[in-house]
């Protein structure tokens, strides 16, 4: 059976033991990208051949509705190496570990003021059932 977004959450922390969600977050990224494709075709092929090479990590950018105090407490943890959790509500889970910084992107009339969090893993995200 399907499950929705409610009740995904985002935690960080300076160890696995000490994940806490800090800000409820609005949308979350892709979280394991694809492989690069490193090309093996040789002259004896009729047609383009690969095979999957290491898989590529974008920047993992959550975004969140700004107020000061939510800002002021993800801002506060920039920067730092920490461990990440993106957590569903059937209990299972992705976790890495990296750094993020926090970001203003621009907005116009009548918009929500919004930030973001734009985390740099520095290992793969792994997912762990419950």
């Amino acid at each position: 059976m399907a499950i929705s977004t409610l009740g995904v959450t985002l935690k960080m922390g300076e160890s696995e033991g000490a994940l806490e969600k800090v800000v409820d977050i609005k949308d979350f990224p892709d979280l394991i990208g694809d492989p690069n494709m490193l090309e093996t075709t040789t002259l004896s092929d009729e047609a383009v051949t690969n095979i999957p090479g290491i898989r590529s990590s974008d920047m993992l950018t959550f975004t969140c509705n700004y107020t000061k105090a939510d800002f002021t407490a993800v801002n506060e943890k920039a920067n730092t190496a920490l461990y990440y959790s993106l957590e569903f509500s059937d209990g299972s889970k992705f976790t890495w570990q990296g750094q993020h910084t926090c970001g203003v992107p621009g907005k116009g009339v009548d918009e929500v003021i919004e930030f973001t969090i734009n985390i740099a893993a520095s290992t793969a995200v792994e997912f762990a059932a419950a």
